[in-house]
Parts: C-alpha cells; structure tokens; sequence
C-alpha cells in the first residue's frame, strides 16, 4: 500500500512536469503581446530589398528625354533650336560673307597699287621717256587707283614740290576714303552680334522659368534644358559671327594702311621727278654739260 501511494505521487510529479515544460515552449513560440493578452497583431518580420541589377540602375539614371538635350548634330536643326532671334543673327553672317568677300577682292595690291604699272610709270617719268600728256594718257588707260593719283600729281606738272604734294594728298585721300567704304559693316556686325546673343539668351532663360512655373514643381528638367538650350545656341551664334567680323575689320584696316604707305612712296617718287625744282636742276645740269660739250 505504501509503496502504491508513492508510484502515484511520483506519477502525478512527472506529469505536472511535463505540462509546465509544453506551456513553457507555446508560450515561448507566441508573441509577447500574444500570450501577455495585448491586443496588438503580430508585426512581419524586416525584410531587406535586394540590390537592383546594373542595367536597372543605369536605366533609372537615364534622363527622361533624350529630346531635351542640346542640338548639335545638324546645323539646321541648332538652328531651328535657336528661336526667332537666328533670324537677325543669320542675316548678320550673310552680310559679313558678302562684304568680306567684296573687300578681299577689292582691296587686292595688284588692283589698288599694281607693282608693273607704279614701277614701268616712276621709271619712265624719271627718265623723261614721257611727257605730261603721254602720262596721263597712260594714267587714264590703266585707271587703278595708284593711276588716279598719279594723274592728279601729272595734271600739276611743273609746278612747285608743295603744290604737287598737296595734289597727291587730296586725291589720296578720295582714294582711301574709297578704300574704308565698308569698314563700319564689319564694325556693326560685330557690335551687333553679341547684343543679339545676349537677348537670345534672355528669351531663353524666361521660356525655362515660364515653363517650369507652368508645371508648378522642379520634377521637369527637360522644360529648363530646351529654353538653356536656346539660350546658349543665340549666345554662341552671336559670337560666331561677331569675331570673324572683328577678325575682318582689323585684316583689312592693317592692309589699307600698308597699301597707303606703298602709294605714298610712288607719288612721292613721281613728285620728285617732275616738280618745279625737279625739272630747273634737269635743265641747269643739260645747259653745264652742253656748255662743257
């Protein structure tokens, strides 16, 4: 009996141990807020995003639009890019072809001071080969403007140094008047230019903030590219045309000035050879060497 009453309690032991050991483990495998009688659900575990592919990464980096960027390909595309303003701009460079290739060749040596003409010319005045109307005959038929000067001087012969070198003053300067015609086209084309560059790049940046205001938020920068496209595409227009016009007006200024320098000493020459103090030395040396003879 005794031993009977001892099997029972040490049963009745190691089945309260058993209870206790399993609520521990459903107690341990529920949320706190679970088995503590929270209402609170059960929160999903953390889960971390995995890295995106390279190619996902460079397509998020791509820019919205590939029509945004700037033109540079085709010249007639930039400039229908440009605005209304590549109008004037293009008009500007029209003109400094024109006048710049009407200068060039205007302003050639052979034509203004022709080395064959000034040089067959000083000769034979000097020699006294010609006379004064056979000079200006010969200044007539070649008709350059060394030619036109000369015939001033011709026209003058016999008279005093001073009076042939204000004749050859006065017809150089109708000449070289002549010559500078164009010069202030290339000076306003490249004044010009840059102004209208510049208010190209005005228009441009109010189309930008128009348009971004328009869409009332910063998410569009295609909207600011095409008007800083616009901008930039007057800008570098302008300044296209302005500093070859620059180039031009100080080319053909310095080339002026040496064909000036040039005419001066053939005339110079011409008004030695035919002046009044010129001409009474020929003629005292004739009479001393006849005399001598």
């Amino acid at each position: 009996m005794p031993r009977t009453v001892a099997r029972l309690r040490w049963g009745a032991a190691l089945l309260a141990g058993v209870m206790v050991c399993a609520m521990a483990s459903q107690a341990s495998a529920q949320p706190p807020r679970a088995w503590a009688g929270g209402a609170e659900p059960a929160r999903e575990p953390l889960r971390v995003a995995a890295t995106p592919a390279a190619s996902d990464t460079s397509a998020m980096q791509e820019p919205p639009a590939a029509a945004a960027a700037i033109p540079t390909g085709s010249l007639l595309t930039t400039i229908q890019h440009g605005g209304i303003l590549m109008v004037p701009l293009l008009g500007c460079s029209f003109l400094l072809a024109v006048f710049g290739i009407e200068r060039a060749v205007s302003l050639r040596a052979g034509r203004v001071v022709p080395k064959i003409f000034v040089d067959r010319f000083v000769g034979q005045v000097q020699s006294g080969a010609v006379g004064r109307g056979a000079a200006l005959d010969v200044c007539d038929d070649n008709g350059s403007p060394a030619a036109r000067v000369f015939a001033a001087v011709v026209r003058r012969w016999g008279r005093p140094a001073v009076e042939l070198e204000q004749a050859a003053i006065d017809a150089c300067e109708r000449e070289l008047t002549q010559l500078r015609r164009y010069r202030r086209v290339f000076n306003s084309v490249a004044t010009i230019g840059p102004m209208l560059g510049l208010l190209g790049t005005v228009f441009g940046l109010i189309r930008s903030f128009n348009d971004v205001a328009a869409a009332g938020a910063m998410g569009r920068p295609d909207l600011l590219a095409r008007g800083f496209g616009e901008a930039l595409i007057t800008t570098a227009m302008g300044l296209l045309v302005a500093i070859p016009a620059m180039i031009m007006q100080s080319f053909f200024t310095g080339r002026i000035d040496r064909l000036a320098i040039r005419l001066d000493d053939a005339c110079q020459k011409v008004i030695d050879a035919i002046s009044e103090e010129s001409l009474a030395e020929s003629r005292a040396a004739g009479d001393t060497k006849r005399r001598a003879g």
